[in-house]
This record gives C-alpha cells, sequence and structure tokens, in this order.
C-alpha cells in the first residue's frame, strides 16, 4: 500500500496547490458549521421556524455530521480518497444550492443534514489525504499547519461572512455562496489529487459495522443535542438513549467477529491515536464552545447586529490562523508534547481572562486579552492534535483514524456544549428585564470559567503520551 502511495503522489510542485484546495475543504467545513449562527434571526423570520424549532438548523448539521464520521473515514480507506473527496464536495454544492432556494422550514434542515453528511465525508478523506501526499515528518507538519489554520480561522470567519451576507443579500447568501467553492473543490480533487487504484473485491466494506455504528452514534448525538431541551428524564431522551446504547454494544460485538471490521482492533494499540481522541473530545467540548458563547453576549446580551457580530469575531480569527503557525514552528523546535501543553495552557488562561472581560458595559477591548490569549492556544493545539493522530498510522488505515478522532471531536463537541448551555441557563430561567441581562452575564462568565477547567483537566492527558511523536 505505501508503496503504491508513494508512486501514485503528484510531482512536488503541484503540492502547493493540492494544499490550497485541501484547506479550501476545510474552510468550507467549518465555514458551514458556523456560519449560519449570525443568520437564525433572519432565517426564523423568513421561514417562521419556532422557538423550539430554530436549533435543528445548527443541530441537524451537528447530528449527521457526527454519526457519519466513521463510515466516512472507512469509506475512505476502501473506496478511495479522491473519489470521496469529490463525491462529498459534489454534496456540498448540490445541497448547498437547494438550502439557498428552500421555502419551508423541513426543507432547510434536512439540507442542513445533507450537509453534515457531506462534512462527515468530506473531513476524512482531506485528512487522509494530507497524511498520504505528505510524507510524516517536517512537511506533513507544515501542511498540517495551513490545514489547520483554514479550518480552526473558518469557525471564527464564518460569522464575519454570514453577518456580512446576511445584511446585504439575506439568509440565502449564507447557503448560495458554498455552491461555486464546493463545486470548484470538486473539480481541482479530481484534476490534482493520486489516481485511486482500482477497487479490491478482497476487502469486506462491513455493512453491518457502519449500520449499526452510524446509527448508534447519530441516535447519541442526537440525544445530547436535544436532551436539554426536552429534559434528560423525558420518555424521548430515555428511549433514544437506550437505542444509541443497544446499537453501540451491538456494533461492538460485530467488529470482534467480522473478517474485516469497520474500525480495526489494531489502531486502539497506537497510543498516538488513543490520546489523539481523547483530545479532540476535550478540544470540542471547550474551544470550540467558546463561540456559542461569545454570540450569545454579543447579540443576546449587548444587541451587536449580525455584521458587528461578524466583525467582533474578526480578532480570534486572525489569532487562530496565526497560532496554528506558531505551534508548527514549536513542534519543530520543541516536540509535539510540549506544543499541546503550551496550547492548552494559553487557551485555558485565554478562557479565565474572557471570563474577566463578560462585563454589564459591554466594551469589547476587555475581551481582547483573553480574546488573543484564547485563539493562539485554541490554533496550537488544533495542529499539534492532529499530527498526533495521524503518528505511526499506515497509509491504508489513515482515513477510519481520522473518522475515529474526528467522531470523538463531534462527540465531545455535543456533550460539552450541552453541559455547557444547561449551566448557562441555570443562571436566566424565568427571569426578565435587568435580571435576565445581569444573569445571562452571570451564566457565560461561569461557563468560562468551566471551559478553563476544562482545558486544563484535558492536559492531564498528555500523560498518556509517554513518546510524543514528531519529536
Amino acid at each position: 500500500m505505501s508503496a503504491l502511495t508513494s508512486s501514485s503522489a503528484p510531482p512536488r510542485q503541484r503540492l502547493g496547490l493540492s494544499l490550497l484546495v485541501l484547506a479550501a475543504a476545510q474552510l468550507v467545513i467549518a465555514l458551514d458549521f458556523n456560519i449560519v449562527y449570525v443568520a437564525l434571526p433572519s432565517i426564523q423570520d423568513g421561514l417562521g421556524f419556532s422557538e423550539q424549532d430554530l436549533q435543528w438548523v445548527v443541530s441537524a448539521y451537528v447530528v449527521a455530521t457526527g454519526g457519519f464520521l466513521l463510515l466516512g473515514g472507512r469509506a475512505t480507506d476502501l473506496l478511495g480518497r479522491r473519489r470521496m473527496f469529490v463525491l462529498a464536495a459534489m454534496l456540498y454544492a448540490v445541497s448547498s444550492l437547494i438550502g439557498g432556494l428552500s421555502d419551508t422550514a423541513w426543507l432547510l434542515v434536512a439540507v442542513r443534514a445533507v450537509q453534515g453528511i457531506g462534512g462527515s465525508l468530506l473531513f476524512p478523506a482531506t485528512l487522509s489525504l494530507i497524511n498520504t501526499i505528505y510524507e510524516e515528518g517536517p512537511r506533513r507538519n507544515k501542511a498540517l499547519a495551513v490545514w489547520g489554520a483554514a479550518g480552526a480561522g473558518g469557525l471564527c470567519f464564518g460569522s464575519l461572512l454570514g453577518g456580512v451576507l446576511v445584511e446585504a443579500f439575506d439568509w440565502p447568501s449564507v447557503f448560495l455562496v458554498n455552491v461555486p467553492l464546493a463545486g470548484a473543490i470538486a473539480l481541482a480533487g479530481w484534476l490534482l489529487f493520486p489516481a485511486d487504484p482500482p477497487l479490491s473485491r478482497k476487502r469486506d466494506f462491513d455493512v453491518l459495522g457502519a449500520l449499526t455504528a452510524t446509527s448508534g452514534i447519530t441516535l447519541l448525538v442526537f440525544v445530547l443535542v436535544r436532551g436539554p431541551d426536552a429534559g434528560w428524564s423525558s420518555a424521548s431522551t430515555v428511549s433514544c438513549a437506550l437505542c444509541a446504547l443497544l446499537l453501540l454494544v451491538a456494533f461492538a460485538v460485530i467488529e470482534t467477529r467480522t473478517r474485516d471490521p469497520l474500525t480495526p482492533a489494531r489502531l486502539f494499540a497506537h497510543r498516538s491515536l488513543v490520546a489523539a481522541m481523547a483530545l479532540a473530545a476535550v478540544f470540542n467540548a471547550t474551544f470550540a464552545s467558546v463561540p456559542y458563547f461569545l454570540t450569545r453576549y454579543f447579540q443576546v446580551v449587548h444587541g451587536y447586529s449580525a455584521l458587528n457580530t461578524g466583525l467582533a469575531f474578526l480578532l480570534p480569527a486572525v489569532m487562530v490562523a496565526a497560532g496554528t503557525q506558531v505551534g508548527e514552528r514549536a513542534i519543530a523546535a520543541f516536540g509535539v508534547r510540549v506544543t499541546l501543553l503550551g496550547g492548552m495552557l494559553l487557551g485555558a488562561a485565554g478562557a479565565a481572562a474572557l471570563a474577566v472581560g463578560f462585563t454589564d458595559d459591554g466594551s469589547y477591548g476587555r475581551l481582547v486579552p483573553g480574546l488573543v490569549l484564547l485563539s493562539l492556544g485554541q490554533g496550537a493545539a488544533w495542529t499539534a492534535m492532529w499530527i498526533v493522530a495521524a503518528s505511526g498510522v499506515a497509509p491504508g488505515d489513515q482515513g477510519i483514524a481520522s473518522g475515529l478522532a474526528s467522531t470523538t471531536l463531534q462527540v465531545g463537541g455535543a456533550v460539552g456544549l450541552a453541559i455547557l448551555v444547561a449551566v448557562a441557563n441555570t443562571h436566566s430561567d424565568g427571569l426578565s428585564g435587568v435580571a435576565l441581562h445581569d444573569g445571562l452575564i452571570d451564566g457565560i462568565r461561569l461557563v468560562s470559567y468551566l471551559i478553563a477547567a476544562g482545558i486544563c483537566c484535558g492536559a492531564l492527558v498528555l500523560l498518556a503520551l509517554r513518546r510524543a511523536p514528531g519529536r
């Protein structure tokens, strides 16, 4: 497999253009996750969403992405990296076009779910291409830093772009903007990336394992997203949780008995991959939850417009991008372990500083120190985390390894956000007027301290890395 990968790699002079396409794909994934936040009020007015159902414009994407990542990762290994990359990008383009033309609430939610499936196929295909086109070491680290800058920065730039588009063209534009971008990515990927080998008939796709894993994880993420609103003890929440548990147990049994499992047991012998999976869960539960509460603070507490909210995210976007580049250089100088630890400690300090900056007067300047520290730490930790996940994994397993790490990323994010939203709401439930305003600030401030504490706890995972890859 390695010889085949090496012989089919593109010429060195074309690697820069290939990396540009891979970074653009990651940018699309990140933008789609975050761009709709500032458009939610306009979407609600335009399509008549209820307060209860509006969350599914975001949640449908999260649930579908989290549920299909393992399937997407294994499909990348078995069906071909380039094939899955092009298919996923085209899925994005078509679903985005339909989303921009939607005239009913249910159709838009369905489109967001399809976009989530596109993300679950595109993310592991993109990461697997990076980890096979670029040899392990400085070149791969550099490629991951650029890819990370596009993805992590896209989470923040999504709010800025969304604000500009909503102000100028209304909410459909946040979907239509993806159509030419995703289409161009699909075409460029087909032209630039190494051709996939012929499909092998010797390997089983493990259909039963794929069905149980996808269904179980999708239901689990659904429960975590839906639980805070429906109630953790409600009949629907409990029944879905039990079904998710049964499906995941069935998946575990199937994997021990199938000839070619969806998640080969050998992967869990890679300590670096297991540690990266744990770090990914902590990362998304903490760092990635911050934009949600910042948006609430800007728009709900202090009445920022969609455009002003987007502009407020410009500083963290730039700092995240800078952090990925600093992280790549720090890895070369100090190793992955030190870089990860430094990034997480910077992030924890930034989250604590943000908590201090959340005040009644809404001064943006008070938030700047926290935004800078948090975003720099986020960028550095993001790059190092994916270097750890890929280290030592065979080329034929890069897709499923990416799928495993990104699945824990999504599940961790769903768990973290559900818990943090529930904690924040305890300070504002049943209040109105000035009391509601103060309660919202108190809740967001407490959540920021919890995020700082969570990041510090996540640093303990580094103890599992006795020998840091890439050092």
